[in-house]
């Protein structure tokens, strides 16, 4: 690594360490609140942010008087999606694994990436969405790209009158992002218009897809989740679980995890081969650039 780059990955983990309490945590009523609180970068997930999920949900099973987890995000929009270029970006440190992968930080090649995202996007995504309790996404504004992931992970989603959703990465010669969920979320017809087209789906449309469970508004979001998870938790602990575990394993009898499987080697073959072709493998596509794509529609 050159020095530009040392000093660069060097300022950018700095970055990342001075920002505090960027994951939030509550409990209330047998309902734990995790918060992303990164609402300056409008929740983009870096590393220390995954990380720090993980730990929260963890909590949250392992404490017996919670019986349901609510996932939400601070600011103005639940999440921008991945970290793609904010000075806490840190994708080029090393992390604590929850998982058998390897350290991805002092690998080259199409190895660097494989390995982080097999490790933080699509093996932590699969962890979260076999959480022993049932999860709620309280979803406000924008749900972009990563941002879908943390939403899809959850059992249910409520998402307010304003909110939108958006997996704009095909125009980065992506084939969507890596929790490769899209046809399980949405009907196979309406996924690809989806992809396509990378424009935003409405709360509505959503709700009308079966994507959302219910529709709210800013002014209540917060307590209509509360309340739809208290009324979740009156049920015994085990009958949940198993509910959850059963609906789970009928996705995956239906190929869900291994259509992601496959979704998610082509993922990487699309990286593979914008390094070649243009020397970046987002397709040449940064934070700002795609942020003002994105912009073009409002």
């Amino acid at each position: 690594m050159s020095d530009k780059n040392s000093s660069a990955t060097a300022d950018a983990k700095n970055s990342a360490e001075e920002e505090k309490d960027i994951v939030l945590y509550s409990v209330t009523n047998g309902v734990a609140t995790v918060t992303m609180n990164r609402p300056t970068y409008h929740n983009a997930q870096n590393g220390r942010m995954t990380y720090e999920l993980d730990k929260a949900f963890k909590r949250a099973v392992d404490d017996d008087s919670v019986k349901v987890i609510v996932l939400k995000g601070s600011g103005k929009h639940f999440s921008a999606g991945h970290d793609i270029g904010t000075p806490g970006r840190d994708i080029n440190d090393s992390q604590e694994r929850v998982s058998m992968w390897y350290d991805h930080a002092n690998k080259e090649g199409g190895e660097f990436l494989y390995v982080r995202e097999q490790e933080a996007y699509l093996g932590m995504c699969r962890r979260w969405r076999e959480i022993p309790k049932p999860t709620i996404a309280a979803v406000q504004g924008a749900c972009i790209a990563g941002g879908l992931m943390l939403a899809w992970v959850c059992d249910l989603i409520v998402a307010t009158d304003d909110a939108f959703f958006s997996d704009p990465v095909v125009r980065m010669g992506i084939p969507g992002v890596e929790y490769f969920a899209h046809p399980y979320e949405l009907n196979p017809r309406i996924a690809k218009e989806f992809l396509f087209t990378g424009d935003r789906m409405s709360a509505e449309r959503a709700y009308q897809m079966g994507m959302v469970n219910r529709v709210s508004s800013r002014a209540t979001l917060d307590a209509d989740v509360q309340a739809l998870a208290e009324k979740i938790g009156e049920m015994p602990r085990m009958g949940l679980l198993l509910t959850k575990q059963a609906i789970n394993n009928v996705e995956d009898l239906q190929g869900k995890r291994a259509g992601m499987e496959a979704a998610f080697a082509w993922h990487h073959f699309s990286h593979a081969h914008n390094d070649l072709m243009t020397g970046h493998k987002l397709g040449g596509y940064d934070a700002k650039a795609m942020a003002a794509k994105n912009k073009e529609q409002d």
